[in-house]
């Protein structure tokens, strides 16, 4: 039985799967990793691995998708049935549980901005915004509050299904994001000392990296694309069987790279120009951002409209998170909205600890990382790399290479690309993840 939720157009469709990774990946993460291991060298890696790496393995995905019209788990079950391979499936699921867990504690975050901006508590020229994100983060009844609204707009979206739901909040989130990103790296640039954080973000200086930043910019890449964990399978399943699946991928990649960049020539200039440190970690976004915004005429109005847009981009990849565990549990039955809600009050008590973890629980910690840093470096460091691959051993060695031709090249121009593509997927890349992984495990 196919799915009753299909996109209504391409471009929804795009709009939404670039949603699901931009957001917090590109805009809070990718400055803040960029800073601590190694500016423009880590950048370029990202961007090497983004486009041989993550794009081959989107398409992956996306083949598995449409292809099936089935969720992330029964779509394995129906190409390879009577086997193990649809455990890649429940990797995902629990990849997107625990992600979603540790990552509505940020949305949490940028609410209390929102809120902040809105009561007039930010942008007045006389806030130290490094003690007021110290101070928000560490407040439990703020977080936890923080963390429930978040996940009270993601549960009410998805359960309003694709079309009605999610395809129609990317639509317009994703366009205004972008216009307001030019306003903020217009102004970035301008300030004095500016072309320091420009030479930062964009000159690469190798002697910085090291194996871990490799495993860093490897697992930022598949991050920022949402592959690894089946969310792109189950978005995919909405896409009509004639739909071409090239220039979606090539599209969200390209809008992807194109945020990153964006989130890089916006924050690293201020950085740069107003004397803050570019290591200084998951906070950076929150200190520095509005400290930029004050230098802006109307900054305040400019401020408050950005941290909102940043909150729909934050929540366009939480839609995407739930949706793939309501999608595997409803599969095609009349329970979206129960479920949703369910899946949701779990997704909330799991991150409860994460949430907490610069409060009351800052002083519990798992090998060495707070309880909120330990989720974050299992997802991106740990279980996205092993999802990402195991899809390319399962459509490269378990598929029928004529059968994913038909399917890559359908009503396409790129068949001249297909040996290409076949060809990283089935030794490139599980060769290049067992060697970073094998390279971090020696220095751990």
């Amino acid at each position: 039985m196919e799915h009753k939720d299909q996109w209504s157009s391409k471009i929804g469709f795009i709009l939404a799967s670039a949603g699901s990774a931009i957001g917090l990946g590109a805009i809070w993460k990718l400055p803040y990793v960029t800073g601590t291991s190694g500016g423009g060298a880590f950048i370029l890696l990202f961007v090497l691995f983004s486009l041989l790496i993550g794009l081959p393995l989107l398409l992956s995905e996306f083949i598995i998708g449409r292809s099936t019209q089935k969720d992330a788990i029964s779509a394995y079950k129906k190409i390879a049935p009577n086997t193990k391979w649809h455990y890649i499936g429940y990797l995902g699921v629990v990849t997107c549980f625990i992600l979603l867990s540790f990552y509505s504690v940020i949305g949490g975050w940028v609410i209390q901005y929102v809120f902040y901006g809105l009561t007039g508590q930010i942008g007045r020229g006389d806030v130290n915004y490094e003690t007021l994100f110290n101070s928000s983060v560490s407040d439990s009844l703020l977080a936890v509050g923080g963390q429930a609204i978040f996940l009270l707009i993601t549960i009410f979206v998805v359960a309003k299904g694709v079309q009605s739901g999610i395809e129609k909040a990317s639509k317009f989130m994703m366009p205004t994001l972008f216009v307001l990103f030019i306003i903020l790296i217009f102004r970035s640039l301008t300030l004095d000392n500016a072309m320091e954080g420009v030479s930062f973000f964009l000159n690469p200086d190798f002697s910085k990296l090291n194996s871990e930043s490799i495993l860093f910019a490897l697992g930022q890449s598949f991050f920022l694309l949402s592959v690894g964990v089946s969310v792109m399978v189950t978005y995919a399943s909405y896409l009509k069987r004639n739909e071409s699946i090239i220039q979606p991928a090539v599209s969200i990649v390209g809008m992807n790279l194109f945020i990153s960049l964006f989130a890089g020539l916006a924050i690293f200039p201020a950085v740069f120009s107003l004397g803050y440190e570019p290591t200084a970690g998951p906070g950076l976004l929150f200190i520095v951002l509005p400290s930029v915004f004050e230098q802006m005429v109307f900054g305040n109005l400019f401020l408050l409209i950005f941290l909102i847009l940043f909150l729909f981009a934050t929540l366009t990849s939480a839609f995407s998170l739930l949706e793939i565990v309501v999608a595997v549990v409803t599969k095609g039955k009349n329970t979206r909205n129960r479920n949703a809600w369910i899946i949701g009050i779990l997704v909330f008590l799991v991150g409860i600890p994460s949430a907490l973890s610069y409060g009351i629980m800052a002083d519990i910690s798992i090998f060495g990382k707070s309880i909120f840093d330990a989720a974050d470096y299992l997802v991106s460091n740990i279980l996205l790399p092993t999802g990402a691959f195991l899809i390319s051993i399962f459509v490269s060695y378990k598929m029928k290479k004529d059968v994913l031709k038909s399917e890559l090249i359908n009503k396409s121009k790129f068949s001249l690309l297909f040996e290409v593509w076949y060809y990283l997927l089935r030794y490139i890349i599980p060769l290049v993840i067992i060697i970073v992984f094998l390279d971090v495990i020696n220095i751990i």
